[in-house]
């Protein structure tokens, strides 16, 4: 018997390649869209699976009213967390990621993932040891782990258990090899503790100045330890500032804000964090639930174009199931036959899916900066589920709709089926229609509102700007006075810099345009406290940035007190403090008064989809931040720049002889805060081709069965001079008001949907009514292109064929 159907199968193949082709290709496209998003939902949800203490770990985050979210906390919360029978370990970390170099053997070694934390960082990560032991890993500042990339590059088949490393100028001795067992929130390639005065509450540290992890033994009594730390912070802030200034604590709680915590388990840190907390990122889960919802519609529309292809082409098979009835072929047989054949396609489009999803992932994976796979058992159970579920909605239907077939009525050529399952049908091409509705009007939307933000005026002007990292050693930062130390470097560069033919311009900042610092600080005017984003600047640097003044004027090299006690601040600011005329006015930061000298026109340097924060500026030795000049601004003419860049890495090699030349375009920088979504306007519309060539599939099934239905009718018109203008007109108005339907059902889900998308922006568009009328207008082209252009062949035909038996 399945030889049978195997040959009738073959036979049918041959006999009608193209229906053949469109049901493999339109249903391997849906499934390998679905197989690309499960590997990317697939490694998302991994993140830190392979950690058995990811239940208990938590990450103390920490906000003060309207700031942003903060994972840095001051050492004197361990007095109280001790106090907490439920904290098993306290972990103090220093930023997360520092980078550095270590010496072995005169070999330098850059290293970009360096974790300072203390020793029982490991019993929170217990990442797989293989040399060594975790315990003595990093018990003190002489002692360092590894990662065994890392050891493999610097030592090679060398054992690394005892080596000594040179690390920050100090002997370090490798104690342990590690290895990371999966995707994991924090995946260093060097850990070590060299804490020991940062985290002795003693010495006082700021308040906002560690990261802090801990694990508890009973992850159902967080919310106590939350309360506990809100309580500690209340005291540590509240109470002693209310004490200073004479104000009640009320009062003073209405002045500073009120402190919330947040205790976020490993567990759901990866897509379900307020903030970037941890150093590997957080992940998009909007972007996430987009790729898997829009993959999850379109393998339902390739499978409603292969029933609609299915049931176009039975027709052709009529008589075939007549004369199978009629020698004994039970309704059930025929049923198995028709849902084996399925089986048989399903296998053919999930193996042509899986050629198409290998041949293209390192695209995708370039697409999402990621390195995944088709591999792993959970994948493979989620690709049999798909098989099966694909197998029962596209062969179930087909089965029992040609099943039904009434015998005597095939035979004498009646191929009319009931208005049942006429309505199904087309119903199922209304809903094509709809999705593809949607996928037009969606994808012009992300389109505009993406090239919005490429072509938005950001109050800056970064063309031909450059952002060098600037590198300071050790001993720089151990002089007396580090900030005047650090500055007159930064000048020596600048100097030689500016001597190089094709540079225009050269400044600093502790600014930065990629989106990532959104740190805000208090400041203090009439006694109102603000916060707000301070940022130290050199001579020069908005005038290289072509950063507009509003009121007053800028820093000047000519004037001593720019250095002292002067400060700008941006139109928003100026809101935020309702200062009517600023010039003068003073305000106080970090207990030293200050005098506004201009308003700053406002410029995004943030994510578009922030609004643009209140910003003050001072100049880096006012408040003495020189110290933290990390990297320098460059001007670069249009003429020859390659010539100059050559130049610059040229004298980097003399600046900076420990670490590489890096530079990044300020504009390039800055695009990449909206990276994701430009992504997403790709993955719109690229999907929106995909799923108009599934639908023009499945109307050119539908149409193609429909007028094959007609074609005796068709002769007859002809045979009694019907035009043939007249003709297309009759069989093609329906399909018109099919596609009216299907586009009115999905103006409002497209509608709300896109809506809610253009919400994520402080910056957007308008949602005008072109998309819908291009969408409209697009999709009746499309419709009426496919369906005159078979009709046209329907009324081309010889109509002796169709009424030689009549």
């Amino acid at each position: 018997m399945i030889k049978n159907w195997t040959n009738i199968f073959i036979y049918h193949i041959k006999n009608n390649k193209l229906f053949t082709a469109l049901n493999v290709v339109g249903l391997s496209i849906g499934i390998a869209g679905l197989i690309f998003a499960l590997l990317y939902w697939n490694d998302e949800q991994s993140y830190n699976d392979w950690n058995p203490e990811k239940e208990k770990v938590y990450q103390v985050l920490v906000q003060l009213t309207d700031m942003p979210v903060m994972a840095e906390h001051s050492a004197r919360l361990k007095t109280y967390l001790d106090k907490d029978p439920n904290v098993e370990k306290i972990v103090f970390a220093e930023n997360w990621y520092q980078k550095g170099k270590i010496i072995y053997n005169g070999k330098k070694e850059a290293v970009d993932k360096i974790i300072n934390a203390e020793s029982d960082f490991f019993s929170l990560f217990p990442f797989k040891i293989i040399k060594g032991n975790a315990v003595s890993a990093v018990t003190d500042e002489t002692n360092i782990a590894i990662s065994e990339e890392l050891a493999q590059r610097v030592f090679g088949d060398e054992n690394p258990i005892g080596k000594q490393l040179n690390y920050l100028d100090a002997m370090s001795v490798v104690r342990a090899v590690y290895r990371i067992q999966g995707n994991s929130s924090i995946a260093p390639d060097i850990v070590v503790n060299r804490l020991k005065d940062l985290t002795n509450p003693e010495n006082q540290q700021g308040l906002f100045a560690l990261k802090l992890l801990l694990k508890l033994k009973d992850p159902s009594k967080a919310e106590a330890t939350r309360l506990l730390l809100e309580k500690a912070y209340y005291n540590e802030v509240i109470v002693p500032s209310a004490k200073q200034a004479g104000f009640s604590l009320k009062e003073m709680e209405k002045k500073i804000g009120h402190f919330t915590v947040f205790m976020e388990p490993l567990s759901t840190a990866r897509l379900h964090s307020v903030t970037d907390a941890y150093p590997e990122g957080r992940g998009n889960y909007q972007f996430l639930l987009i790729m898997v919802g829009l993959s999850v519609l379109i393998l339902i529309l390739s499978i409603v174009n292969y029933i609609n292809l299915a049931t176009a082409n039975a027709i052709k098979r009529a008589k075939e199931i007549g004369i199978r009835k009629i020698v004994g072929a039970s309704k059930g047989n025929i049923i198995r036959q028709f849902i084996f054949e399925t089986i048989l396609m399903s296998s053919f489009s999930i193996l042509l899916a899986l050629v198409v999803v290998e041949l293209t992932l390192p695209y995708y994976n370039e697409f999402l900066n990621k390195n995944l796979i088709v591999t792993g058992s959970q994948f493979y159970m989620q690709l049999i589920l798909i098989f099966i579920i694909t197998v029962i909605l596209a062969g179930v239907f087909p089965a029992v709709y040609v099943s039904n077939f009434e015998t005597l009525k095939v035979l004498k050529g009646n191929f009319s089926r009931s208005k049942t399952g006429l309505w199904l049908r087309n119903g199922m091409l209304i809903f094509q229609f709809s999705i593809a509705t949607f996928f037009i009007i969606g994808s012009n939307i992300v389109f505009q509102q993406v090239k919005y933000l490429s072509n938005k005026d950001l109050g800056f002007k970064a063309h031909q700007v450059i952002d060098i990292s600037l590198n300071f050693s050790k001993s720089d930062y151990e002089t007396e006075d580090v900030g005047q130390h650090i500055y007159n470097k930064y000048t020596t560069i600048k100097e030689k810099l500016s001597k190089i033919k094709g540079v225009e311009n050269v400044s600093t900042g502790n600014i930065s345009f990629d989106g990532q610092d959104s740190s805000l600080t208090p400041i203090l005017y009439n006694d109102v406290l603000f916060k707000e984003k301070n940022v130290g600047i050199d001579f020069g640097m908005l005038e290289l940035m072509n950063i507009k003044m509003v009121k007053g004027r800028g820093f000047s090299k000519q004037l001593a007190s720019d250095t002292l006690n002067s400060v700008l601040i941006n139109e928003t600011a100026q809101k935020l403090m309702n200062i009517k005329d600023p010039i003068g006015q003073e305000v106080v930061m970090r207990n030293q008064k200050l005098k506004i000298i201009g308003v700053v026109k406002d410029f995004n340097l943030l994510s578009p989809e922030v609004n643009v924060p209140p910003m003050t500026f001072y100049h880096l030795k006012t408040l003495d931040m020189a110290g933290e000049i990390s990297h320098v601004y460059v001007k670069l003419k249009s003429d020859n720049m390659e010539n100059t860049l050559s130049d610059i890495e040229k004298l980097w090699a003399t600046v900076d002889t420990e670490y590489p030349f890096k530079y990044d375009f300020v504009d390039k920088q800055y695009a990449r805060t909206y990276e994701t979504y430009v992504k997403q306007k790709n993955l719109f519309s690229l999907l929106n081709v995909v799923v108009i060539l599934i639908a023009l599939f499945g109307l050119f099934a539908l149409a193609s069965y429909s007028i094959q239905r007609r074609m005796k009718e068709i002769a007859i018109r002809k045979t009694l001079g019907a035009e043939t203008n007249i003709l297309l007109k009759e069989l093609s108005k329906q399909y018109i008001l099919y596609c009216i339907i299907g586009f009115l059902i999905a103006v409002i889900p497209v509608y709300y949907l896109l809506n809610r998308w253009l919400e994520n922006f402080a910056f957007r568009i308008e949602i005008a009514i072109y998309p819908f009328l291009i969408g409209f207008i697009g999709l009746l082209a499309l419709t009426l292109l496919i369906v005159l252009s078979r009709a046209y062949q329907a009324t081309r035909v010889d109509v002796l064929k169709y009424l030689k038996y009549e």
